[in-house]
């Protein structure tokens, strides 16, 4: 190991337990052939069974997620009447359906009424929650097949296991901001540090604690970054995006973060060292 790489270490573990909600930060976490366990399970989709994000319905960072006992609790951020809402890590097979999710069309299993209602009162529309189970076959981006070794599975992500980000980086960036961002812009699995500003853009292989990870490629970023996750409100001048996009433009994205493939088992904790 070398001196440089021996000083790179994980700072953070983060699980979003239902997909475009709040995160849950964890002092350490189960690795599994989806990603981190019990992360973007859940997903929320409209009447036509069509998923929803931040990136159209802002209001959905209000719904902030703590851990519970074998589950999670949703609570609205400034709807103190709405009662938070339990959700256990799995759902149960009661009630199935297809559920469309970027072009992929998958099956998923039924949350409960109550959880329906719940969150169709949070976000003003009519919406279910739904659940992937262990036998749902959904494929990473097919654009890099030469780097997904046969079989990667990805769960409601949009296309990989894991989001790597680097305090650094984050660091470079802020200090060009008139107001520095917190890291929950970016949604991030795994944070590191120890490294320079935009090193990890040239990551390739990489390992956990002796255990074997690939960067795929560079993940674009959207509107989510603009939007503060505790107020749900959108930056009127686009930032972090358009500072962002002055030195990260590669093409027609705008860059930050890794996505990343992993091991199907195995067990990553905060403070584990990172080989290159």
């Amino acid at each position: 190991m070398s001196a440089l790489s021996s000083a790179i270490t994980l700072s953070g573990i983060f699980i979003y337990p239902v997909k475009s909600l709040g995160g849950i930060s964890l002092p350490a976490a189960e690795l599994t052939p989806r990603g981190l366990r019990h992360d973007r399970r859940w997903l929320i989709v409209d009447e036509r069974n069509r998923f929803l994000t931040q990136r159209e319905h802002a209001e959905m960072a209000l719904l902030a997620v703590e851990p519970a006992y074998n589950g999670f609790l949703l609570r609205h951020r400034q709807r103190p009447e709405l009662l938070p809402l339990y959700i256990p890590f799995e759902a149960a097979p009661d009630k199935t359906l297809f559920v469309t999710i970027w072009d992929d069309m998958v099956f998923a299993w039924r949350g409960t009424p109550e959880a329906d209602a719940w969150l169709s009162e949070a976000l003003g529309r009519a919406c279910k929650l739904v659940y992937m189970s262990d036998m749902v076959r959904r494929d990473v981006d097919a654009d890099k097949p030469e780097l997904n070794p046969p079989g990667t599975l990805v769960s409601f992500a949009d296309g990989y296991p894991y989001l790597l980000a680097s305090e650094e980086s984050l660091e470079k960036l802020n200090a060009q901001l008139a107001e520095p961002v917190p890291m929950d812009r970016f949604r991030p699995n795994l944070v590191v540090r120890g490294l320079p500003a935009d090193a990890e853009r040239q990551w390739a292989d990489f390992q956990i604690a002796g255990q074997f990870f690939r960067a795929v490629r560079e993940c674009g970023r959207c509107v989510v970054t603009t939007i503060d996750q505790a107020t749900a409100e959108k930056n009127p001048a686009t930032e972090p995006l358009r500072t962002l996009a002055t030195y990260r433009k590669v093409g027609n994205k705008t860059m930050f973060g890794q996505n990343v493939t992993g091991p199907a088992s195995g067990l990553v904790r905060v403070g584990d060292i990172i080989e290159l």
